[in-house]
């Protein structure tokens, strides 16, 4: 009876260890996964510069320049060839330039001289509605590793008419090209860009 009774207890002892062994590998089914959003900040970048010129206002070798200075005479023809560097890496962008001419009244009245405002709209620059003097393009994002040029213009003409009395007039007068890049996401047309992107 003893043994009987032993045998029994073993027999417990050995299921008991078989279902311990059953609940203590059993687990809650499970699932992981993620995920990470990255962020990177966009930019908006432009250059502007011009070839330089020498006393006669030709164009001379040498790195290109942010200002020259010239020389007026009636009939002459001077170079001047601005253009709008957009970087590298830049987003979307609407350009802007602002023209200040304060020798347009002087330029050449001669049928075939394009005049510096005919130049800028050629380039495929849009003079903006109420707005003298402002011109815009909308350009694709620069994606590549050198910059997009725009280019503005390329020189102007005195009048041959003009006296040297009426240029002396003239004197310390300027031509003045600043540039402009807001982004274009976020700006429908050109004025909104130019008046809520630039606050202008």
């Amino acid at each position: 009876m003893k043994t009987k009774t032993k045998a029994l207890g073993l027999m417990m002892a050995a299921v008991l260890l078989v279902t311990a062994t059953i609940f203590g590998t059993m687990a809650y089914l499970t699932s992981t996964d993620e995920v990470t959003n990255t962020f990177t900040v966009g930019s908006v970048a432009i250059t502007m510069d011009e070839a330089p010129v020498g006393t006669d206002g030709k164009e001379i070798a040498g790195d290109r320049v942010k200002a020259n200075s010239y020389k007026l005479m009636p009939g002459h023809v001077y170079d001047k060839d601005p253009i709008v560097h957009f970087q590298p890496k830049s987003e979307a962008s609407w350009l802007f330039i602002e023209v200040t001419n304060e020798i347009a009244d002087i330029e050449s009245k001669a049928n075939d001289y394009k005049s510096i405002a005919t130049q800028i709209t050629d380039n495929g620059w849009t003079a903006l509605d109420g707005v003298t003097g402002v011109y815009y393009k909308s350009v694709p994002a620069n994606t590549g590793d050198a910059a997009v040029d725009y280019p503005v213009f390329q020189g102007f003409t005195v009048d041959g008419s003009v006296t040297g009395t009426t240029l002396e007039s003239y004197n310390s007068k300027t031509v003045k090209i600043i540039a402009y890049a807001v982004q274009a996401d976020g700006f429908t047309t050109a004025s909104d860009a130019w008046t809520t992107g630039l606050g202008k």
